[in-house]
């Protein structure tokens, strides 16, 4: 696997049970796998040489991140390396203006978006979907097609105010790299969009949805084509970062949870995926669907099955990478609850331990091993039953107790 964070070491631990010779490429020895893995190789995965002399020897590589080069995975297959999910597949989750292309070809409903160039170019793109009768919230169909227009110089740049407010909000992109909120803004003038050009990276350009919720639709498909669909769950998001996922998502109509389940299948499919993805979707007011993003990858947002499936998104992603016979994905509880543990003013671990642990014997605790940093993910919980504001209670405290936000 290469990456050495809390995706890896997770995986590593549920391929103990089957045996699974487990080798990393981490990028520091202090990092989340590496600190429980046996087999670790510490290097650059952007390094191809690096990547070739780990990959001796493995039956397959997969990752916990998205970041490996497309060029170099490719390098890797025609050495005859087992990459899955593969290249082809993989750049779809790596780079956003090739996914949204992408889906647009194969009919998926996207937010309106666009690669831009520069600030003018973006406030165009307010323009254009904003414009009654068009293709914007007011007249628009919202089918999620690429907004065609020329950019700066093309006319409806000039119709922003003179301050360069835009009509609506627009969301800016670098098309690789960012996660978690990271490469991500939400921009209401040219001046507020000069900050994501700096870098000098393509940005795509996207609607902001006024959604009602975040939902995750997570799958898993093997080499020879077998696929599962786990529960579409809920995703609360506070500041960009994952607090809470709620498994099934709540008030979601069994037709409309099927829909998005055949949905992230088809997509799979399509890409030809190979193990574990996410798809994230916004659900809007009027009860439409839109993709947001896509993880290949185990995700936050399956973290829950350790705990709440009957075969975990690490053991079924290790089983489809290795084309092993897939597992039963279905709830083992009527409710299942994950909440994320972010780093702030640790108390005493032993003691904050000993709290949870009594106050609730049925809680379960994952831990990552990592320094503490505020904000920093280093930790959830799961938690399951039948009464969901229960269960939602128990994980909210134990999660802040571990951060230590919560003291009793």
């Amino acid at each position: 696997m290469v990456g050495g964070g809390q995706l890896a070491r997770m995986t590593h631990e549920a391929g103990i049970p089957l045996g699974i010779r487990f080798r990393l490429l981490s990028g520091a020895p202090q990092d989340s796998a590496a600190l429980v893995a046996h087999d670790v190789v510490v290097g650059d995965h952007r390094d191809l040489g690096t990547l070739r002399e780990f990959a001796r020897g493995c039956d397959v590589i997969t990752f916990d991140h998205e970041h490996v080069p497309t060029e170099h995975l490719r390098a890797l297959e025609a050495d005859g390396v087992a990459v899955r999910p593969g290249p082809d597949a993989l750049v779809h989750a790596q780079d956003k203006g090739v996914m949204r292309a992408r889906l647009d070809g194969i009919g998926v409903p996207c937010p309106r978006h666009r690669v831009v160039r520069d600030p003018a170019d973006t406030a165009a793109f307010a323009q254009e979907i904003s414009s009654p009768g068009g293709d914007g919230p007011d007249g628009g169909t919202g089918s999620g097609t690429s907004v065609a227009g020329s950019g700066e110089g093309s006319g409806t740049a000039a119709q922003v105010p003179a301050d360069g407010a835009f009509p609506v909000p627009v969301v800016l992109k670098t098309v690789r790299g960012g996660y978690d909120g990271k490469g991500v803004w939400v921009v209401r003038s040219r001046d507020e969009a000069a900050e994501p050009f700096k870098a000098g990276v393509p940005v795509l350009a996207e609607e902001k949805v006024d959604f009602a919720r975040e939902l995750a639709a997570c799958v898993v498909r093997s080499p020879h084509g077998q696929a599962v669909a786990y529960p579409v769950v809920e995703s609360v998001q506070v500041g960009g970062v994952c607090d809470t996922v709620i498994a099934p998502a709540p008030g979601l109509p069994g037709e409309e949870a099927v829909r998005a389940q055949e949905l992230a299948l088809r997509i799979a499919d399509e890409l030809g995926v190979v193990g574990h993805m996410a798809v994230e979707l916004f659900e809007t007011h009027d009860g439409r669907v839109l993709v947001n993003e896509l993880a290949m990858r185990p995700h936050n947002s399956g973290h829950w099955t350790q705990d709440g499936a009957v075969t975990s998104q690490f053991a079924n992603h290790l089983r489809a990478v290795l084309d092993l016979p897939l597992g039963d994905p279905r709830p083992r509880a009527r409710w299942t609850v994950m909440a994320n543990v972010l780093g702030g003013d640790y108390p005493d671990m032993y003691s904050a331990y000993r709290h949870c642990m009594a106050r609730d014997p049925r809680l379960k605790i994952h831990m990552y091993g990592k320094d503490v940093k505020p904000g920093r993910k280093v930790g959830h919980v799961n938690t399951y039953g039948d009464d969901l504001d229960d269960v939602r209670e128990r994980a909210a405290h134990a999660a802040g107790y571990l951060r230590g936000t919560i003291t009793e």
